[in-house]
C-alpha cells in the first residue's frame, strides 16, 4: 500500500471506531438488529480493503474494493435510518457522513484508477 491508501484505511478505521462509539447508546432492544447490522457494515468498509489489497490478482482486488464501497453505502444508509428513528443524535450523524463522504470520495478514486488499469 502506498501513502494515500494507508491513509483511506486509518480514515475507514477511525469511521468504524466511531459507529462503535455512537451505537453504545442505542436502545438495548437494537442489539441484535440495527447496532449489528451497522456495526458489521462500518467494519465491512476497512476490512474489504484491507483484504483486497492482500490479493495478488487486480481483478480481485477491485472486487474487494467494490464490496468495501458497497458496505459503505449501506452503513451511510443505517446512520440515516437511525437519525430518523431518533437512535442518532443530529450531531453524530452530520459528523459520520462527513467521515462518509471523505472515504468514500477517496475509495471511489482508488476504484476508478484500478479499474482503468486493468482495462489496458
Amino acid at each position: 500500500m502506498n501513502s494515500y491508501q494507508k491513509n483511506l484505511a486509518q480514515k475507514m478505521d477511525e469511521y468504524a471506531h466511531f459507529v462503535y462509539k455512537v451505537t453504545k447508546n442505542f436502545p438495548k432492544e437494537e442489539k441484535y438488529g440495527i447496532i449489528s447490522q451497522i456495526r458489521r457494515s462500518s467494519v465491512s468498509v476497512v476490512l474489504n480493503y484491507v483484504e483486497g489489497y492482500a490479493r495478488v490478482k487486480l481483478g480481485v482486488r477491485l472486487n474487494f474494493l467494490e464490496i468495501s464501497f458497497g458496505s459503505l453505502k449501506e452503513s451511510k444508509y443505517l446512520l440515516h435510518f437511525s437519525l430518523v428513528e431518533r437512535y442518532l443524535r443530529k450531531e453524530d450523524y452530520i459528523i459520520s457522513l462527513k467521515m462518509a463522504e471523505e472515504v468514500s470520495a477517496m475509495l471511489w478514486t482508488e476504484i476508478n484508477n484500478l479499474q482503468k488499469y486493468c482495462k489496458k
